[in-house]
């Protein structure tokens, strides 16, 4: 499912039209998956809703389960795309976080459905759900490992606080973007309330600085 770890894929189109044809399938099927869940998806509902013949699907991917494992690396290509851009040119390492989570956050708000196909994915394409989380972790250990060398946060196992980092966007995300209003509060799930945002970015930033006693 990496590009670096497999061989040349027959069906990935070569052309520009190519490629808008197998988006606008892959956009069709976030829909479906996140909609109806696997088992209740359908190529032809797909196909129905990204406006191409059954036999145009076929050109780009051989079966439900295939679309369904190249969605979700897909997803997980474009999140880690959008964060690099995000944190590009960033001066220190809390930073790279505040604008890192912003990111995320853009994203879910944008991509509602990934939650459950990405928890799906656990029980359907096992590997596909772990290759999302661990290629999530190897850029985040990796510019951990880098601030933690330079001296500009604390030194803590990486991929540990990786993972911490990780989970804590994932339930953040949850509570604010994805769950319904709790206890009969009037949200606006369209963005993280910034109050949150910033009590988590302080909370991060305590926690990785250097003048912490650990």
């Amino acid at each position: 499912m990496s590009k670096g770890n497999e061989t040349e894929n027959p069906l990935m189109p070569v052309t520009a039209r190519g490629e808008a044809t197998r988006r606008k399938i892959l956009d069709a099927a976030e829909e479906v998956f996140g909609e109806l869940g696997y088992y209740e998806a359908s190529i032809s509902e797909i196909t129905r809703r990204a406006g191409v013949a059954q036999g145009t699907y076929y050109i780009y991917f051989h079966s439900k389960r295939t679309i369904f494992e190249e969605l979700v690396t897909d997803i997980g290509e474009r999140l880690r795309a959008e964060m690099r851009a995000a944190i590009a040119g960033a001066p220190d390492r809390i930073e790279v976080e505040r604008r890192g989570f912003r990111a995320f956050f853009n994203f879910v708000a944008r991509h509602r459905r990934i939650y459950s196909i990405v928890q799906e994915a656990e029980r359907v394409a096992p590997e596909a759900f772990y290759a999302y989380y661990h290629k999530i972790s190897q850029g985040y250990v990796r510019g951990l490992q880098e601030a933690m060398d330079d001296g500009t946060i604390r030194k803590l196992d990486p991929e540990a606080i990786a993972y911490t980092l990780m989970g804590i966007g994932h339930f953040i995300a949850l509570r604010w973007l994805i769950w319904p209003p709790q206890g009969g509060q009037k949200m606006n799930n369209d963005e993280l309330p910034e109050s949150v945002f910033e009590s988590m970015i302080e909370f991060i930033s305590n926690g990785l600085s250097t003048h912490i006693s650990g």
